[in-house]
């Protein structure tokens, strides 16, 4: 029989912690996928993620470069760094996982690049709030 974990024992290395806490910021995953498969310009890339902000993808793109997730040169466009490459090939599940959702809950995803959005969802306004929410 096993010990079950103590507080101390379960908790998270600080450099997983900070990784999670980088993903879980708005759109850094979505910039991190969308260069999966090739290097982006700045503007393609905010057409690929659903126009989002340009102030928006400009500090999404600052953390993840800060990271060693993402590079891009004086000229050049974005493209992932080795370090990149490795995180997306761990997530390379997510492709085939999704898929098997997606059968799951029908034509609910048929012709979305995006996520499924509700009326709360991120990028739409609130009631009495012209900002958007990922600002």
């Amino acid at each position: 029989m096993s010990t079950p974990p103590t507080p101390e024992s379960a908790s998270s290395s600080p450099s997983t912690v900070a990784l999670f806490d980088l993903l879980g910021r708005r759109w850094a995953l979505r910039i991190l996928w969308e260069l999966r498969e090739a290097p982006l310009s700045f503007q393609t890339l905010q057409t690929r993620c659903d126009s989002m902000s340009t102030s928006v993808l400009s500090q999404r793109l600052t953390e993840l470069r800060g990271a060693g997730l993402v590079e891009k040169d004086d000229a050049g466009p974005y493209r992932l760094t080795h370090g990149g490459v490795a995180l997306l090939e761990r997530l390379s599940w997510v492709d085939e996982w999704t898929s098997q959702w997606g059968k799951l809950i029908g034509g609910a995803l048929e012709g979305h690049r995006a996520p499924v959005r509700g009326p709360t969802a991120p990028g739409t306004p609130r009631a009495g709030n012209p900002r958007r929410r990922d600002e």
